[in-house]
């Protein structure tokens, strides 16, 4: 009860925009004797948090918060989130942009030199790019059990998710329904 009454007083001071990418209630736990506060992403597929121990100086540092940030939500929106007076308002900019929908992630950018990101793609941009690559170099859907494709995308990263066929399929279809509305 102590806990939670401690964190609702404090909570106030969580508006910075940052915070928009995160679940509002952090988890408070405790690690060594010490407490701290731990912000979970709220990106869908996210699992990872941010802890904050409170007996430190830097324990309202968003700087990590950031990090993680732009890794699972992107460079582009956290700086449009940045540019927001408070939690808030950035919740409301960032709730359309990683919205799970496979065709946001087809929205060109503007003209111009493609660049390659050194962030890993999230589930949904994978899926995104697959797709493009299969429709775009008329790939068969199977090529994602490819051994050859899986030690590509595998090599140095065994966690990476690789859609099935099946969803690479209805991601295809998709798509292609949408395109045509």
């Amino acid at each position: 009860w102590i806990s939670t009454m401690m964190g609702r007083a404090i909570e106030k001071e969580w508006n910075s925009p940052i915070y928009a990418f995160y679940h509002p209630v952090p988890d408070i736990g405790y690690h060594e004797g010490r407490c701290y506060h731990e912000f979970k992403c709220a990106a869908t597929e996210c699992k990872k948090g941010v802890q904050h121990f409170l007996d430190k100086k830097d324990a309202k540092s968003t700087s990590n918060m950031q990090k993680h940030a732009k890794i699972c939500w992107g460079e582009e929106t956290v700086k449009l989130a940045d540019e927001t007076k408070n939690s808030q308002e950035a919740r409301t900019i960032i709730s359309g942009a990683k919205d799970g929908s496979i065709t946001v992630s087809f929205k060109r950018t503007g003209k111009g030199k493609v660049t390659y990101s050194h962030w890993q793609h999230t589930r949904t941009e994978t899926k995104a790019e697959i797709v493009r690559w299969v429709a775009e170099s008329l790939r068969p859907f199977t090529i994602v059990k490819d051994r050859g494709f899986q030690s590509l995308m595998k090599t140095g990263r065994p966690e990476y998710y690789i859609p099935s066929p099946l969803t690479v399929l209805c991601d295809v279809k998709l798509v292609f329904a949408r395109t045509r509305q």
